[in-house]
């Protein structure tokens, strides 16, 4: 219930001071949004390895980061814990891409949605959340049946050819309502917050100091604003997280997608009790989360302000 309050508080605050932060179409807002996607998915690889073990194999690692590392490292070896590297980048830099892209440009179309602003940020949110989540599928479909099952294929090419021709070409989006379930709030916590971290924190040191001071102090915005951010992102998602990753584990469902999708959370639900089903592995993820968002959304602010774009909040 705290996240969805900060959030919300998050939007409530949150104001457009300029180009920065109102959005509108540019090339520059997928730009910066894939690049930073890719470098901070893919150097977390390892951790994200750990809590997709930690989730499907929960009874082995009895809820432990440490005894999951090192039952890892001494099965399966170092080098498995960079598994699934490759469909981690290219499928999360797409995916940042459009997320952050989307994110901008639909700000300024559901503006005038509501009189609501809280509304009207979330509507953009869980669009670009949601247009992210159907390019991420494939990609995350190989990258967690690489992890949870290592026989399963040699490389990340050979795994998706494997699924197609088992399959069928769709097959790797079978999962697209457990993806969402983790995406849209995901992309909510993290690209709403963020906004008003940025502003809120920029506001405050242009209240409490001037000139170069300011300017020196300002720089830091983006590291203080994302570490909030991070948190709201990996509680809000962690659920529809736990249920994607048993999506994947378990299989096809003779009922169908949305069949199988509310049998999972039944079963873990009554296996293990709600809160502890929705939340396994959840200290593992937010390692992961905090490594990923706080990385990627400094790198993205920088990026734009490169690439010619104002500072987020500014």
């Amino acid at each position: 219930m705290l996240p969805w309050v900060v959030l919300v508080a998050a939007a409530t605050r949150c104001r457009a001071l300029g180009p920065g932060t109102s959005g509108g179409y540019d090339w520059r807002f997928f730009a910066a949004g894939g690049i930073s996607a890719a470098v901070s998915h893919g150097y977390t690889t390892p951790l994200d390895v750990i809590k997709t073990r930690m989730q499907t194999n929960p009874e082995l690692y009895n809820g432990s980061v440490p005894v999951a590392i090192r039952e890892i490292i001494e099965t399966e070896g170092a080098l498995f814990l960079l598994s699934g590297l490759l469909p981690t980048c290219v499928g999360y830099g797409v995916e940042g891409a459009l997320k952050f892209g989307f994110y901008e440009f639909c700000k300024p179309i559901f503006a005038t949605v509501s009189s609501s602003e809280v509304t009207n940020l979330l509507l953009a949110s869980v669009v670009a959340g949601a247009i992210a989540s159907v390019v991420l599928c494939p990609a995350e479909d190989v990258r967690i049946r690489l992890v949870s099952e290592p026989t399963y294929a040699s490389s990340a090419i050979d795994a998706f050819r494997k699924r197609v021709v088992d399959d069928g070409p769709l097959a790797s989006f079978s999962a697209l309502p457990a993806m969402i379930s983790k995406q849209v709030p995901y992309t909510m916590g993290k690209q709403v917050s963020f906004d008003f971290m940025c502003e809120l924190v920029h506001a405050t040191l242009v209240a409490l100091f001037a000139g170069k001071t300011l300017e020196s102090l300002d720089s830091f915005t983006p590291a203080i604003a994302a570490l909030p951010a991070a948190v709201v992102a990996c509680v809000l998602s962690h659920p529809g997280d736990t249920v994607l990753t048993e999506f994947f584990k378990s299989g096809p469902h003779p009922n169908g997608v949305l069949g199988s999708l509310a049998a999972l959370v039944e079963d873990t639900a009554n296996t293990y009790g709600a809160f502890r089903a929705l939340f396994t592995g959840i200290k593992a993820r937010l390692l992961h989360v905090i490594g990923i968002i706080w990385i990627q959304l400094v790198i993205y602010d920088k990026i734009k302000q490169l690439l010619g774009l104002p500072a987020t909040g500014h």
